[in-house]
C-alpha cells in the first residue's frame, strides 16, 4: 500500500483552469482561504464565475480583505463575489457564531471545502479541551458542518442541484493505524507524539466524511490527500528536522497548485463513481486515486462510533444555535 506516494493519477489531465465547469448560480464556502492551499482553491474557483465565495479563516478582517484584494488583481471583478467570515475551528461558540451569520446571509450553499487545518503543534488543546490537532482538523470542521447540513440538504433537493462537501484529510492518518485513541480525545495527549495526534485528527477526516455519506445520500461527501505540498503548514511542522532533510523534503514537495488539484477535482468533476469520477464517501489521493486507505480509515464501525461521540460533543453547540 503506498497511501498516495508514487501513484499514477486517474485523471492526469486535470488542469483547473480548463476542466472546473462554470460555477455559475452556486455559493461556496472554503476555510482556510487565506494562504496554502485554501487560497489556491480560491483562486482556481473565482475564475469560474460562481455566484459567492466565502472564506471562513480565523484571521482578522484585514488579512481577509487583502486576499479578497489579491484575488481581485487576478481575476478583475471577481471580489464583488467573494466575503469573508471570521471562525475560529478551535473554539466552538466561533464556529457556531460564523455558521449562524452564513444562514442569515444565504439560503442556499453548494459547495464546502474544509481546507483548514493544523499540523505539528505542541501538545496544547483547544478552548473547549480538545487535543489541539482533532479538536481544529475534526471537531471544529464536524460542528461548521453540522450546523450547515439543513442548508447544503435544502440546496440538494432543488432540481439539477450538485452539493458536496470536500474535506482535506491526509495520507498521515496512516499514523494512526490503530484507529482512533478514544482515552485522549480530551486532553493535550502528551503522552502520544506529533505525528499520531495529528494522525487521528485525519482520520476521523476520512472516517466522518464516510458517515456523513451514509446518512445523507443526496449530498456527495468526499475525503482527499492533497499530496505533500510546500505550504507553510509543512514548514512549521517540520522545525525540528535538520536543515539537509529539509532540502531532501522541499525536493520532493509538490506546489500549491498541484496539490490544490485533488479538492478542486473533488468539489467540481463530474460524479457517479466511474473511474475519473467523483463518489460520495470515498478518500482520494491526488488526482482521483482511491484505495489508498489504511483498514482503520475503511473501520465503519468505527466511522459509527465516530458519529456518536461527535453528536453528544457538539449537541449543546447546536441546541445554542
Amino acid at each position: 500500500m503506498l497511501y498516495g506516494f508514487f501513484t499514477h493519477s486517474a485523471v492526469p489531465d486535470f488542469t483547473p483552469d480548463n476542466d472546473i465547469p462554470s460555477q455559475e448560480g452556486r455559493v461556496i464556502i472554503i476555510t482556510g482561504g487565506n494562504a496554502g492551499l485554501g487560497k489556491e482553491t480560491l483562486l482556481r474557483l473565482a475564475k469560474h464565475n460562481p455566484e459567492r465565495i466565502y472564506i471562513v479563516d480565523r484571521s482578522e478582517e484585514s488579512i481577509g480583505q487583502a486576499t479578497i484584494n489579491e484575488i481581485q488583481s487576478l481575476v478583475p471583478g471577481a471580489a464583488d463575489r467573494i466575503s469573508y467570515l471570521r471562525c475560529d475551528l478551535a473554539d466552538l461558540p466561533s464556529v457556531a457564531a460564523c455558521a449562524r451569520k452564513f444562514t442569515t446571509q444565504e439560503s442556499r450553499l453548494d459547495t464546502l471545502i474544509c481546507c483548514a487545518g493544523v499540523m505539528g503543534v505542541p501538545a496544547s488543546t483547544t478552548k473547549q479541551g480538545y487535543e489541539m490537532h482533532f479538536g481544529t482538523n475534526h471537531v471544529g470542521h464536524a460542528l461548521l458542518t453540522q450546523m450547515l447540513l439543513p442548508t447544503l440538504s435544502q440546496t440538494a433537493e432543488q432540481e439539477g442541484a450538485d452539493v458536496r462537501v470536500v474535506t482535506v484529510s491526509s495520507f498521515g492518518h496512516v499514523f494512526a493505524f490503530r484507529g482512533l485513541y478514544w482515552a485522549g480525545l480530551k486532553g493535550d495527549m502528551k503522552n502520544r507524539n506529533t505525528y499520531r495526534r495529528y494522525g487521528y485528527s485525519k482520520l476521523a477526516n476520512i472516517l466522518y466524511t464516510k458517515e456523513l455519506a451514509r446518512r445523507y445520500p443526496r449530498v456527495t461527501f468526499v475525503a482527499v490527500h492533497p499530496g505533500v505540498v510546500d505550504t507553510p503548514i509543512y514548514v512549521h511542522s517540520f522545525s525540528g528536522i535538520m536543515a539537509w532533510a529539509r532540502k531532501i523534503q522541499r525536493r520532493v514537495m509538490t506546489s500549491v497548485a498541484d496539490g490544490a488539484k485533488n479538492q478542486l477535482w473533488a468539489a467540481t468533476f463530474p460524479k457517479g463513481g466511474a473511474k475519473g469520477q467523483v463518489l460520495s464517501g470515498e478518500y482520494y489521493t491526488p488526482v482521483g486515486v482511491t484505495g489508498q486507505g489504511t483498514r482503520a480509515s475503511n473501520n465503519l464501525a468505527q466511522a459509527a462510533k465516530l458519529w456518536e461521540w461527535t453528536e453528544k460533543e457538539l449537541e449543546g453547540y447546536m441546541l445554542k444555535a
